[in-house]
């Protein structure tokens, strides 16, 4: 049995009243009595009735929904930004659509296709660890279509951003190792396309040099799926314990690079932190009840997601073109646990 959604008509038909009077009803218009009104609200409400949403849209030129394109829900970081993008939005009136990159540019270009011809009314975004080039979302742009970015960002495209201080971040991450007697700290780092990945080697190497230590490019590797391959943490790792002088801490740069990094130690058996300290970038719940608890850089995801969404209803819904953007830097917290510990 096909499924059918009720509409004015029916609701006009069984209150014996014209659709007209149903509608501006519904729309509680001064022209309808308030006897009317209620009648026509308690029965609308009875039977379940929802306003037609593609009607609405093309009556408002509005979809009253927004896209959304993360590389993994899966991911703790992004998923806790998905609640703090939904808790805006529902609350406004709009819908979310939400799409997985999966770390492919080719991916996130279908993907920006598909959500475009959905006719949302704007997109948030954080762009995969392919993405260089950025013409797909810059076309888009530049027709006057709202697009906020958060986290991983494109330089290149003026309009608002949400990032965290990942420079401030990793330089107190490398500081906390160096300050706890570790002098040969390797870096794990993401995509060398990313924003957040350039802005976390920059504070790296900073807290080096403020330590009179001398940058060394045996000790970074990139992991251009950001760990969601775990070969190719894996492979990076392999190549850190093949030095002459092995690393005696690692700064993780991304939640799953971090997971991964304590996954490869537990099956080499090399223990964390007597061997290798660790310290990561993570907003996993759960990284106090791992052994060794894990020390972590954790980001405001929620706050955003929140955030983000914030500016992008902003561009929707201004009645005049916007010509100033905001870069919003949202501040990091450094949670000390046992695996940056220095083994005494």
């Amino acid at each position: 049995m096909k499924f059918e959604a009720v509409t004015i008509k029916d609701i006009a038909k069984a209150l014996g009243l014209s659709t007209s009077t149903v509608s501006r009803a519904l729309r509680d218009s001064y022209e309808i009595s308030p006897a009317t009104k209620k009648q026509v609200l308690e029965y609308a409400e009875q039977i379940n009735y929802r306003p037609n949403p593609i009607a609405l849209s093309l009556k408002e030129k509005r979809s009253r929904s927004i896209g959304v394109i993360v590389c993994e829900i899966a991911n703790s970081f992004f998923s806790q930004a998905i609640n703090g993008i939904e808790s805006i939005a529902y609350d406004k009136g709009y819908n979310v659509i939400i799409s997985q990159s999966h770390e492919s540019y080719e991916r996130e270009v279908i993907d920006l296709q598909y959500l475009a011809s959905r006719s949302i009314d704007g997109l948030l975004i954080s762009v995969s660890a392919e993405t260089e080039d950025f013409s797909h979302l810059k076309n888009l742009h530049d027709r006057g279509f709202p697009i906020v970015f958060f986290d991983r960002v494109a330089e290149s495209i003026h309009t608002h951003k949400v990032i965290v201080d990942n420079f401030k971040g990793a330089y107190d991450a490398t500081k906390h190792l160096l300050d706890n007697g570790h002098q040969h700290i390797a870096n794990l780092a993401g995509s060398p396309h990313l924003s957040i990945t350039k802005e976390r080697l920059g504070g790296y190497r900073k807290a080096l040099e403020d330590h009179g230590l001398i940058y060394q490019e045996s000790y970074t590797e990139f992991c251009l799926h950001g760990g969601m391959l775990y070969e190719e943490v894996e492979a990076a790792l392999d190549r850190f314990t093949s030095l002459k002088q092995i690393p005696d801490a690692i700064v993780a740069s991304a939640d799953k690079l971090t997971t991964n990094c304590l996954r490869y130690f537990k099956s080499k058996g090399i223990k964390v932190p007597e061997e290798v300290a660790l310290m990561g970038f993570s907003n996993l719940d759960l990284t106090d009840l791992l052994s060794p608890s894990l020390s972590v850089v954790k980001q405001p995801a929620f706050e955003m997601g929140q955030l983000a969404t914030e500016l992008l209803l902003q561009l929707i819904e201004s009645k005049r073109p916007i010509t100033e953007f905001e870069y919003k830097v949202l501040p990091l917290e450094l949670m000390i646990r046992e695996s940056s510990l220095k083994s005494k």
